[in-house]
């Protein structure tokens, strides 16, 4: 199982989780575990996903969620799970 952490952050508004979600819902990536606080009106989710079933390569999904988060206000960063892996091992 291929997975990735993504992490979105920033000022509370109304759909953030929804408008996420659905883009990872039709492109056919499985959330395994999700965490979201707010925070003095700042909005910080992070996301365990499973990404066997994506329909678009990596980086094209990483440029989608980067357009996703200007588009509502936010900052969404798409990491490989290789990378907290490896950085555990050193």
């Amino acid at each position: 199982m291929k997975k990735a952490i993504i992490t979105v952050v920033g000022k509370d508004s109304v759909g953030i989780i929804a408008k996420v979600c659905t883009y990872l819902a039709e492109t056919g990536v499985n959330i395994l575990d999700i965490s979201q606080t707010i925070t003095g009106g700042y909005f910080n989710m992070m996301m365990i996903c499973d990404l066997t079933g994506n329909k678009k390569d990596f980086l094209a999904m990483q440029d989608d969620l980067t357009r996703l988060g200007e588009e509502i206000g936010t900052v969404i960063r798409v990491q490989d799970e290789a990378i907290f892996e490896s950085m555990h091992r050193i």
